[in-house]
């Protein structure tokens, strides 16, 4: 579950841009029309997301769905939406932006109409992964459609900046949102995003300027997009079974084989494809490997405590969905009022530092959140935990996302972005999954069979500490791999801070091939 404002990839243009001929920084009227069509869309997928955190322990108790397959809501989404996140941004070079984005938003609001009357779990995830994939056409989409039509430099900063800010706003307002739908009922948390995705595809329908497809041979990879879908599905289904199966035994053993075996064949494809999805030569580029384990170790780590903190405060403390949405509101506001200044620490003293600060506000946050019990005084636990979150998160993703573009040849800028997205959606998947094994495997029962609230409890302190884990992780591992490259490309003489999407210089581009 993309729950929180979530960078996403700018696939570079493929032809020169086709601005709206405005002067200076004016973006004007046609400018704001077509801005508040692209804004739309991210700003409902923050919403969306948001929205089924706060309603997962309703949707449990609805349709019997043990922990375990409940967090198959979350997973399956974002498997969709990782797995096929590369291959909608080389569609839509190949067939045309806008093309992709309306279709997009047609298959995501039919699969939110198919989510809100689902009535079993099964249906309710298989739609859940259509949706994330339908995300992950449109994602790259509209973030094209602006490096396109809106012209480099002021023009081009006004029109990103707002659309970062939107996207954090969908979050926030997501979570009271959720929590008032799912007071009335939570399948309207699931519905009400199909008809404002109609919306937005009538508007885009409208205002949305048409393209011209990419020229050159139309290869798609799609072997590659479906092996690292499949491996990723298997790791995490994997994970999932082997509280039951046993973590030794042959079943799960076969898994992760498989899942390993998936993996090289994605790797091969990509070695020998013609037009593959991702150049492997890229991962050789200075900080980015480290990025994309930070990104996996960040994200991940805080959809398993979400997932967590929605039990806890729900089902054991008894909040109603409306206090928990008002309960962890600060931390999305927090998420938005750091968005600017972190801009300026990055240009002053490089990703490294903000990231690492970022990181260890995480280690705090989930570490102060585990000190969950019967009772849990909200300003002593629960408001310090958000308002650390809240602060990782926006010292942490800008930092990430420039870390991992830095270096970048212009031409690559939309894969490096695409795979420090599909990272952070891998992430949030198998940590997910891990944490939901590791709380089954600790929680007790009672006399009666049934787990009692200090048997939950327990179960849900053991898996916070996966989120601790991983946080650590990424903090200990990946911070002081991006501090040497960003001593690397100061020594090259190379600005420490590339902005996501902007070109390098080109002498260094040439020293990366």
């Amino acid at each position: 579950m993309s729950t929180t404002p979530h960078p996403t990839p700018v696939p570079p243009p493929r032809s020169a841009p086709t601005d709206l001929g405005l002067p200076g920084d004016r973006l004007g009227r046609a400018g704001w029309t077509l801005l508040l069509v692209l804004c739309g869309t991210v700003f409902l997928d923050g919403l969306d997301v948001s929205m089924i955190g706060v309603a997962l322990p309703s949707v449990g108790t609805a349709l019997d769905l043990a922990p375990s397959t409940l967090q198959w809501v979350i997973s399956g989404y974002v498997l969709g939406y990782g797995g096929f996140l590369l291959l909608g941004g080389r569609s839509s070079d190949l067939l045309g932006r806008r093309r992709v984005l309306l279709v997009g938003l047609a298959v995501f609001a039919a699969a939110s109409l198919l989510t809100g009357v689902a009535t079993d779990g099964t249906l309710l995830i298989g739609a859940r992964f259509v949706k994330g994939a339908a995300a992950a056409f449109t994602a790259p989409a509209t973030l094209s459609i602006i490096t396109t039509r809106f012209r480099e430099g002021p023009q081009r900063t006004k029109a990103l900046t707002v659309y970062t800010a939107t996207a954090a706003s969908g979050f926030s307002l997501g979570l009271v949102l959720g929590g008032l739908l799912t007071s009335i009922g939570w399948r309207w948390t699931f519905l009400v995003p199909g008809p404002l995705a109609l919306v937005l595809l009538a508007l885009g329908t409208r205002f949305v300027p048409r393209d011209e497809p990419g020229t050159g041979r139309r290869s798609y990879d799609l072997p590659g997009a479906a092996s690292i879908t499949a491996a990723m599905l298997t790791l995490v289904i994997t994970v999932v079974r082997a509280h039951d199966q046993g973590w030794g035994s042959p079943v799960t053993v076969l898994g992760f084989a498989a899942s390993a075996a998936l993996l090289a064949t994605f790797v091969a494809v990509e070695h020998y494809s013609r037009a593959p999805l991702v150049r492997l030569g890229i991962l050789r580029t200075p900080g980015l490997a480290a990025a994309n384990l930070t990104a996996m170790t960040v994200f991940g780590s805080y959809v398993a405590f979400q997932f967590i903190a929605a039990l806890y405060l729900q089902q054991t403390l008894g909040w109603s969905a409306v206090r928990m949405a008002f309960g962890l509101l600060p931390m999305g506001l927090l998420v938005v009022a750091v968005a600017r200044p972190v801009g300026t620490l990055i240009d002053r003293y490089g990703p490294a530092v903000p990231l690492a600060g970022g990181m260890a506000a995480f280690v705090a946050g989930y570490a102060v959140f585990s000190r969950i019990g019967p009772s849990a005084s909200y300003l002593a636990v629960v408001l310090p935990s958000t308002l650390l979150l809240g602060l990782g998160f926006g010292l942490a993703f800008a930092s990430i996302n420039t870390a991992a573009t830095s270096g970048v040849r212009n031409e690559e800028q939309g894969l490096a972005s695409g795979l420090v997205q599909t990272s952070f959606q891998l992430g949030g998947a198998v940590l997910l999954a891990v944490s939901t094994a590791v709380v089954e495997g600790t929680t007790g029962t009672g006399p009666d069979g049934v787990p009692t609230a200090l048997d939950a409890i327990s179960g849900y302190r053991a898996g916070l500490w996966i989120s601790v884990g991983g946080a650590v992780l990424g903090l200990l591992v990946t911070a002081p791999a991006l501090v040497r490259s960003v001593r690397a490309r100061r020594a090259a003489d190379v600005p420490d801070a590339v902005v996501l999407g902007a070109p390098v210089r080109e002498e260094y581009a040439e020293a990366e091939v």
